[in-house]
């Protein structure tokens, strides 16, 4: 920016805030209590069946499975609902759906595997190093995550992180959702409209 866009920018600013009445500095900021209350007792013993309450709040889906063969199972069937598939990078063979690949802008099912997930916001961590767009574009979002990377807090999800931080991590809390216009909240309209997060082991 150049000094006379700035300067001009800036004289703006003064000209709308020159009959303002001063206000006081507010002070130091409060500590932050984690987890918040609303985690609850429960939330601090079983992280696992926190996140599933907040995720479900904000409109996820979830599914507990207790073993990498059951997680199987259980995939087999729900698969049979998509025709095609744009499975992530950090998805093992085990995980991965039988069905045609297509181009995440194509595929009716979009699959990846999260880092970390945090009871205390129902969020997923997504990392970029597996492709964003095959968690971003396709309307059906599977996440796969191990109940051992559940964690209490944001903080701890985030700090388990630390040793191997991709270039994007990325939290998904529910389904895309937006207000924008009309103030009308619609679930779908800048990523998947539905989002499942599938829970292994435990």
């Amino acid at each position: 920016m150049s000094g006379d866009a700035r300067e001009r920018i800036l004289g703006r600013v003064r000209e709308a805030n020159r009959d303002r009445e001063p206000v006081a500095h507010p002070g130091s900021l409060p500590e932050a209590a984690e987890p918040p209350a609303p985690l609850g007792e429960t939330g601090r013993t079983d992280p696992v069946g926190a996140f599933e309450v907040r995720l479900r709040a904000a409109g996820g889906e979830v599914v507990q499975l207790a073993n990498e063969a059951a997680a199987r199972s259980w995939l087999d069937e729900f698969a049979t609902g998509f025709e095609t598939v744009s499975v992530c990078a950090g998805v093992p063979d085990a995980l991965q759906p039988v069905l045609p690949a297509a181009p995440p802008e194509e595929a009716a099912l979009g699959v990846s595997a999260a880092v970390g997930a945090a009871a205390q916001t129902g969020s997923l961590l997504l990392s970029s190093r597996e492709g964003r767009r095959s968690q971003l574009l396709p309307p059906v979002h599977l996440v796969w995550v191990r109940a051992e990377d559940v964690r209490l807090t944001l903080g701890d999800a985030l700090q388990s992180c630390r040793e191997d931080l991709p270039a994007v991590l990325a939290l998904h809390s529910g389904p895309s959702k937006s207000a924008d216009i009309g103030q009308i909240l619609i679930t779908g309209v800048h990523g998947p409209g539905r989002i499942i997060a599938a829970i292994v082991g435990g």
